[in-house]
């Protein structure tokens, strides 16, 4: 099945086409991963993808069961994109609780255990003000899942990761797909993509390759 589908997608930026004629699936209960060198367009990409951008022409079609009448994006969709922003006076926790008031669907219980998933201490006092590049990722990571979404998709996930930290967040995307969630990632690395990813593709001169 198919969460979304992208077909004759065209999309340019800035006065620079980005892609043309994109065909894409984004198929339910897999890890697919996108590849392509800085400025191809990866970003703007997913931003259709999650419908936070329209293309120039084309469809973007997504399953009915992510839609809602009373929502702009796709329901169930956790995302990261363009580094979310933080209140820096406040916990890694005082934040993830501000996030989850906007929809009431968690507490404490899960906002706790997101963090401890991401291997974060949700009692730490530290602010994220005095975060480090990796605990915020970290963060990042734990609020794009903590309402238990059932899509992800993930702008570089392993960015100012060290070698544990990636470990441990490959480790927690195998298990996000063993539990039936669906994750679109990017990456730099290609040691990422070749452990993770049930599928490839490449953004090559305006087109998206499959690679596997």
């Amino acid at each position: 099945m198919a969460i979304v589908t992208l077909q004759a997608v065209g999309k340019s930026y800035r006065g620079r086409e980005l892609f043309r004629d994109v065909d894409y699936r984004l198929e339910a209960g897999r890890i697919h991963a996108l590849q392509g060198p800085n400025g191809c367009g990866k970003t703007v990409l997913l931003k259709v993808i999650t419908a936070f951008v329209k293309p120039d022409y084309g469809t973007v079609e997504i399953d009915p069961a992510f839609l809602d009448p009373r929502r702009v994006f796709p329901k169930e969709f956790g995302v990261i994109i363009d580094r979310p922003g933080y209140v820096a006076g406040l916990t890694g926790l005082g934040n993830l609780r501000r996030l989850a008031q906007i929809r009431g669907v968690i507490g404490d219980p899960e906002i706790r255990a997101a963090l401890e998933r991401v291997g974060l201490d949700p009692a730490t006092p530290q602010r994220v003000r005095h975060y480090s590049l990796g605990m915020k990722q970290r963060l990042a990571l734990a609020q794009a899942f903590m309402e238990d979404q059932k899509v992800l998709v993930l702008d570089e996930p392993f960015n100012a990761l060290d070698a544990t930290g990636v470990a441990e967040i490959r480790a927690l995307l195998s298990s996000f797909r063993d539990e039936g969630r669906t994750i679109l990632f990017t990456s730099h690395n290609s040691e990422d993509i070749d452990l993770l990813a049930d599928t490839v593709h490449r953004v090559d001169d305006q087109r998206l390759v499959p690679i596997r």
